[in-house]
């Protein structure tokens, strides 16, 4: 089986086709991403952070890829769109807008600053348009200043139980390796230093090798829903990143930890019964509070197949190349809609679509290309790496 070939094929001829038919709005710029299994648009709210996300993807695409005018065309209508409508008078990122730009929700969530700042960053560097990097560097320092209360104004919590989420050391680990041509090389260390220190040493427990999702202000885990919970895909997806800090590095001891972690969280997340990774699980073995725990959610799969690829290229081991083939064949007979195009994104526990959405508030143009883009230049790497080891006489 040619995986380069395949995961190349299904990026360019199925996913990539099927964002370009459907989700632009060529009246008001950015992008529709409520889309049905057809890809007809059912709702017309714009969702900032995945307005970044598509800036990102086809910005990504044209500076790696090929200088494909569609693709920049594509990224510049989302990025003017995020420039005009997407901040506040401060800066910091709405969550949603209407079609037209007005915003709807509150910049509460600074993951939407997260993505507009690797947007205007790719989008400036396919442009050539200097401005871009400027908001792309200011998003970035407003989101290092806001990270020890990322909510602000619109924290609910009280305060009196201090957690810490995983998700933003997680996300600036690859954030700030997509800004790095634009911050200074010591900005760039200290926050690959702070987000692996976390995520390896905080977020990852040493006793069970798993990563939980949220911690104590001072590390320590807390006997809660919130403090229990487990969420295998994001624990994946990270160690990738640390993967790919590793490379930069030259770390072979980081590389070597997060495979490890990937493998255990695999082990921990796996439903043996009916396949798949679970959504979320308790570490105790509690009923996890959130009522789709059991579902298989498409990121999840594509993040393990994005991480077990990497580590397969560093430590090409029969258990790595076991657990790969394990979840690819879960990920590529139960997500792809062969009628339709792209992904479902939900299934329930025994493997069937609970909802045909393509697209809505929460799944956008981002997770299937980008781990199709990954996994087509991780296998084309392996296997070149395969063909030029000369045989011995």
């Amino acid at each position: 089986m040619n995986y380069a070939e395949d995961y190349k094929n299904a990026l360019f001829n199925d996913v990539l086709p099927f964002w370009e038919r459907n989700s632009l709005d060529t009246q008001n710029g950015g992008y529709f991403t409520c889309l049905d299994r057809t890809g007809k648009v059912y709702d017309t709210d714009k969702f900032v952070w995945l307005q970044g996300r598509q800036v990102w993807l086809f910005s990504m695409l044209y500076n790696k890829i090929e200088q494909r005018d569609s693709w920049l065309e594509i990224a510049k209508s989302g990025a003017e769109f995020l420039k005009k409508y997407g901040m506040d008078s401060d800066g910091n990122f709405y969550f949603s807008l209407t079609r037209e730009g007005k915003p709807l929700v509150q910049p509460y969530n600074i993951f939407s600053d997260c993505f507009a700042a690797m947007a205007f960053a790719q989008y400036a560097k396919a442009s050539g348009n200097e401005e871009f990097n400027t908001l792309a560097k200011r998003t970035y320092l407003n989101i290092l200043v806001r990270k020890d209360n990322p909510k602000g104004t619109y924290e609910k919590s009280t305060g009196e139980r201090s957690l810490k989420n995983f998700a933003l050391p997680m996300i600036l680990s690859n954030l700030v390796l997509e800004l790095e041509d634009i911050l200074k090389p010591e900005e760039v260390q200290q926050t690959i230093d702070f987000s692996v220190n976390e995520v390896m040493e905080v977020f990852l427990q040493k006793d069970s090798g798993l990563i939980y999702e949220n911690v104590l202000s001072d590390g320590s885990l807390n006997d809660s829903f919130d403090g229990r919970l487990i969420n295998p895909g994001h624990g994946i997806e990270a160690m990738w990143f640390m993967i790919d800090i590793g490379i930069r590095q030259n770390d072979q001891d980081l590389i070597q930890r997060a495979t490890d972690t990937i493998i255990r969280i695999l082990e921990y997340g796996w439903d043996n019964e009916f396949g798949g990774i679970l959504y979320f699980k308790d570490a105790q073995g509690h009923p996890p509070q959130q009522l789709e725990h059991d579902q298989k959610l498409w990121w999840v799969h594509l993040e393990a197949l994005v991480a077990l690829s990497k580590a397969y290229e560093h430590h090409p081991t029969k258990k790595i190349k076991d657990w790969y083939e394990k979840v690819h064949e879960y990920s590529w007979s139960h997500f792809p809609d062969p009628d339709n195009g792209e992904w479902f994104g939900y299934l329930n526990r025994q493997g069937q679509p609970s909802s045909t959405l393509k697209g809505g508030k929460w799944k956008g143009c981002f997770h299937v290309p980008r781990a199709l883009y990954q996994c087509w230049k991780t296998f084309e790497r392996i296997e070149t790496a395969k063909n030029s080891i000369v045989p011995s006489k």
